[in-house]
C-alpha cells in the first residue's frame, strides 16, 4: 500500500459559529462576512492577514469564492470553493492543510454559510442535481427524505437496526443541544416522542429529519508555530481520509466510502476507535450516523444494534456524540451543516465548549457525508484531531 504523508505541523484554531436563524432573508454573503469577522476577532488577527480562503455554500450565486475576495478586501494566495454539503468541511480542511504545508498559504479561513429565505429550500431541491430533476422531483418526492428512506430501509434490514435503536441517537442529541446557545430545538425529547412522531417517508419520521436554517461555521488552518506566536488555542490534525462514490457497484447504499480507507485513517492517527474521547458524525438522519459508526470501525454492521443500545451518547456519557446537538437539534444551515461537527470538535478539544464540555477531551473523530443522489450519498471523509 502506498505510504501517505502525514499532516505534521498543521493545526486548527478559532472555532466560530454565527448563531442560526430558522429563516433569514440575508444572503450567504452576509453570513460569510459575519463568520470572517468572527474569525478575525477570535484569532486577534486582522482578516486582511488571512492569505487563504475556502468557502462552502449552496447559495453563493451569482458570486463566486474569488468574488468574495473583493467584497471583503482580501488578497489571498489560496482560494477554494467546495459546495460539497456534508463533506465540505473535511475536503476544505485537507486542501487547506496541504496548502499550508507547501507554503502556498499561511492562514486559511475555512467558512461555510447559507441563508434560509422562506421558500428557498424547496427551490434548491428543484435543481439540486440531475438526479433530482429527472428521477425524484417529477414524481412528487420533494427532497431527500424519499431517497434516504430507501437507504434506511435497506440498511436497517441488513443490520437489524430498528427505530428504537436510532432513538438513542436522536434523544441524546436533543439533550446535548440544551447546552448549545444557538441550537434551534431544545424542547426535551423522549424515545416515545421520537417513535410516535408522524411518518414522512417510512422509516423516516419527523424527528429523523433536520431543520433547514440560516447560519455559518468557520475555523482557521495554519502552522503550529504561528498559532503559538498568536497565543491561539489549537488542535493538531492527526489523520484524514476522503473518498467519493466509494462503492459504485452497490445497488443501494449500505456502506460509505469510509469503509475503503478506515484502516489508513487509524494507522495514520496511531490510534483506534476506542481511543476517541468524542465523535462527531454527519447527522442529516440518525441512520446515517449509525452507518458511520459501523464503517469507521466502532463495531460491525451485525454488532450495530447492540452497540447503539449499550452506549450513552450524551456529552456526559461513555461515548459523547454530536455534543452540540448536531444538525438534528441545532439545525442544518446548508453547507454549514458539514462544518458544524468539526467546529464543535475544535471547541471540545480546546476546552471551550461551555456547559456541554466533555471532561479531559484529548482526541476526537469527525466524519462527513454529503451530496445525496437517488440511491446513495457520494461524498465521505473523516478526520482525527488531537488537543494541542
Amino acid at each position: 500500500m502506498r505510504r501517505r504523508r502525514d499532516y505534521a505541523g498543521v493545526v486548527l484554531a478559532a472555532p466560530v459559529t454565527v448563531p442560526y436563524r430558522r429563516f433569514s432573508t440575508r444572503p450567504a454573503q452576509w453570513w460569510i462576512g459575519q463568520a470572517l469577522a468572527g474569525l478575525a476577532e477570535a484569532a486577534g488577527i486582522s482578516h486582511h492577514a488571512f492569505d487563504g480562503l475556502s468557502v462552502a455554500s449552496f447559495s453563493l450565486a451569482p458570486d463566486s469564492a474569488i468574488g468574495l475576495t473583493q467584497h471583503f478586501g482580501l488578497s489571498p494566495r489560496h482560494v477554494d470553493f467546495v459546495p460539497f454539503g456534508g463533506v465540505a468541511a473535511l475536503v476544505s480542511l485537507r486542501r487547506a492543510a496541504r496548502a499550508v504545508q507547501a507554503g502556498d498559504a499561511d492562514i486559511v479561513a475555512c467558512i461555510a454559510a447559507d441563508g434560509s429565505a422562506p421558500g428557498s429550500f424547496r427551490q434548491g431541491l428543484e435543481s439540486f442535481s440531475r438526479f433530482s430533476e429527472d428521477a425524484i422531483y417529477p414524481y412528487g418526492a420533494g427532497g431527500p427524505n424519499v431517497s434516504f428512506a430507501l437507504i434506511a430501509q435497506a440498511f436497517m434490514a441488513a443490520t437489524g437496526v430498528t427505530r428504537g435503536h436510532l432513538a438513542r441517537l436522536a434523544v441524546s442529541q436533543r439533550a446535548n443541544a440544551r447546552g448549545t446557545p444557538w441550537a434551534l430545538m431544545k424542547k426535551p425529547m423522549t424515545e416515545e416522542d421520537y417513535l410516535t412522531a408522524r411518518p414522512i417517508a417510512p422509516p423516516i419520521h419527523l424527528l429523523d429529519c433536520v431543520m433547514p436554517c440560516a447560519g455559518a461555521e468557520a475555523f482557521l488552518v495554519l502552522r503550529e508555530e504561528d498559532a503559538q506566536a498568536q497565543s491561539l488555542a489549537f488542535v493538531r490534525l492527526s489523520a484524514t481520509i476522503e473518498r467519493h462514490n466509494g462503492f459504485p457497484t452497490d445497488p443501494v447504499m449500505l456502506r460509505g466510502g469510509w469503509q475503503r480507507d478506515v484502516a489508513d485513517l487509524w494507522a495514520m492517527a496511531g490510534a483506534a476507535p476506542t481511543d476517541m474521547d468524542l465523535v462527531q458524525t454527519y447527522d442529516d438522519y440518525p441512520v446515517i450516523s449509525a452507518m458511520q459508526f459501523a464503517d469507521l470501525g466502532f463495531c460491525t454492521g451485525a454488532e450495530l444494534p447492540e452497540f447503539l443500545a449499550a452506549h450513552d451518547f450524551t456529552y456526559g456519557g461513555d461515548l459523547p456524540h454530536n455534543t452540540s446537538g448536531g444538525q438534528l437539534s441545532t439545525g442544518q444551515a446548508g453547507c454549514a451543516g458539514g462544518h458544524l461537527g468539526l467546529v464543535e470538535a475544535i471547541r471540545q478539544l480546546t476546552g471551550t465548549a461551555g456547559p456541554r464540555q466533555v471532561p479531559r477531551a484529548r482526541r476526537a473523530l469527525v466524519s462527513g457525508f454529503g451530496m445525496i443522489n437517488f440511491d446513495r450519498g457520494l461524498g465521505s471523509g473523516a478526520v482525527v484531531l488531537e488537543a494541542g
